[in-house]
């Protein structure tokens, strides 16, 4: 259906989208008062408020309707409102342009087959945009309850927001050796590797082996994860690492006294009402489960279980890998963040915590900060987030980067890797959406350098 305000856009990739929609608005209005873009009048910027609320009125109406499969009504995305977002000279019209045609210009190219985008603040969502559908074999159009498989997203939503609360708590000691809590975790130099090694991609270890080709049960992958060797020594350089996430999925498990997943859901997805993100999801859901990569391991489409090989082979749960969620999920967690730690009154993380573990590193190995990627100038936060922003991505088509210095949130949701990991065209997309989306926020000519439009910052 389509669900567009000027918060909200949804772009069809074909005529057959459009007619499967119409029957669902027969009983709409005929027309919705219209809005010219660009425009700061009072009279306009009126009647697009009042625009915006007789299509939340209608999409309300319309989420009654629930197709099987799509489980309970969620609870509506809180919208920033026009005059809020004027106020603090935001052009809502003019950013959700911006998305709407970067979007759209990935499906045209191939980038993806479908594709959510979710643009936010503290307050609550100034823009989004779905392009696209989810299969070529599924005309669906996603929209922000879709679920995603989250790929490497799972490394900090779940894992490192885990680590940061057991941190806060003083349950967990970042400078302790890996050793204190994983004593099995033994071999040359291992003793020395702490906690901040794994959590900053620094502690010797390789990046991958492929376990799924080693074990044949989830007890033998992780076996064969305590016992590989490291290859550098500890603190020397950066080498972004699933085996060391994996350990701190481990250490979690061991610091909390139950498994990892359990703990991300008890104490940060529960509180923050974060109800469809979980690793395994339930076969009911998966009709709104995006379809990931004919898998020539598997040899078959995946839908609804895990894309990393790895995290299939560690049983589907896993540290680096496994999460599933949806747009209007990880906006709370985003919200949460930009809120230095709690949302809608319930404190899930401390402010303090956040500031340590999002910050810039001393040491000059990397732009990792722990767990979260930094800002480089020529990664997937794109040239105008600030240096307090943080993020990360995830190998399936995902991303999410948030910049408390300009309280904003960008997200990218997509299946680039349906059918082939082999099309690449997603890494110029995460750019674009984020150029264009701080652009559009900065007051920026569209496509405007850095050097043309060094932008103000809200």
């Amino acid at each position: 259906m389509n669900d567009r305000s000027i918060a909200c856009s949804t772009v069809h990739p074909r005529p057959s989208a459009r007619a499967a929609a119409s029957g669902m608005r027969a009983s709409l209005p005929a027309t919705l008062p219209r809005v010219a873009r660009h425009s700061h009048s009072p009279r306009r910027r009126h009647v697009a408020h009042a625009r915006a609320l007789a299509c939340a009125a209608i999409v309300a109406a319309l989420s009654a309707c629930r197709l099987p499969g799509q489980g309970p009504t969620p609870a509506p995305l809180p919208i920033v409102p026009a005059e809020a977002a004027a106020a603090r000279g935001i052009d809502v019209a003019e950013l959700q342009r911006r998305l709407d045609h970067v979007m759209t210009q990935a499906v045209r190219d191939g980038a993806f087959p479908g594709g959510v985008a979710l643009v936010g603040s503290r307050d609550g969502i100034l823009a989004r945009s779905a392009a696209g559908q989810l299969d070529v074999a599924d005309p669906t159009v996603p929209d922000v309850n879709t679920l995603w498989d989250l790929a490497s997203l799972t490394k900090v939503v779940g894992m490192t927001s885990g680590v940061l609360r057991l941190a806060q708590d003083g349950r967990l000691d970042l400078d302790a050796p890996v050793q204190r809590y994983l004593p099995a975790w033994t071999g040359p130099g291992k003793s020395s590797v702490t906690v901040r090694h794994l959590l900053t991609h620094s502690s010797g270890l390789p990046s991958w082996r492929p376990l799924y080709k080693e074990a044949t049960t989830p007890a033998e992958a992780r076996a064969l994860v305590l016992a590989t060797p490291l290859d550098t020594t500890p603190g020397v350089r950066m080498v972004y690492s699933d085996l060391g996430a994996i350990l701190l999925g481990e250490i979690v498990t061991r610091a909390a006294g139950v498994p990892f997943n359990e703990f991300a859901t008890r104490e940060i997805f529960a509180p923050l009402r974060m109800r469809e993100t979980t690793w395994l999801p339930a076969p009911s859901k998966r009709a709104r489960i995006a379809p990931t990569e004919v898998d020539p391991w598997r040899q078959r489409h995946l839908r609804g279980e895990v894309h990393d090989e790895n995290a299939f082979a560690l049983g589907g749960i896993a540290a680096h890998a496994g999460l599933f969620s949806t747009a209007a999920d990880l906006s709370r967690l985003a919200r949460m963040y930009l809120h230095y730690g709690q949302l809608d009154g319930v404190r899930v993380l401390d402010s303090a915590t956040i500031a340590r573990f999002t910050g810039r590193p001393d040491a000059p190995l990397s732009n990792r900060a722990l767990g979260w990627e930094k800002p480089s100038g020529s990664n997937s936060a794109g040239h105008r987030m600030s240096a307090d922003a943080f993020g990360h991505t995830g190998f399936t088509g995902t991303s999410l980067w948030i910049d408390p210095a300009q309280d904003v949130f960008v997200m990218l949701l997509t299946n680039r890797v349906n059918p082939t990991r082999e099309n690449r065209r997603i890494a110029q997309v995460r750019i674009g959406i984020a150029d264009a989306v701080m652009g559009a926020l900065q007051g920026c000519a569209e496509n405007a350098s850095i050097l043309e439009c060094p932008g103000r910052r809200r």
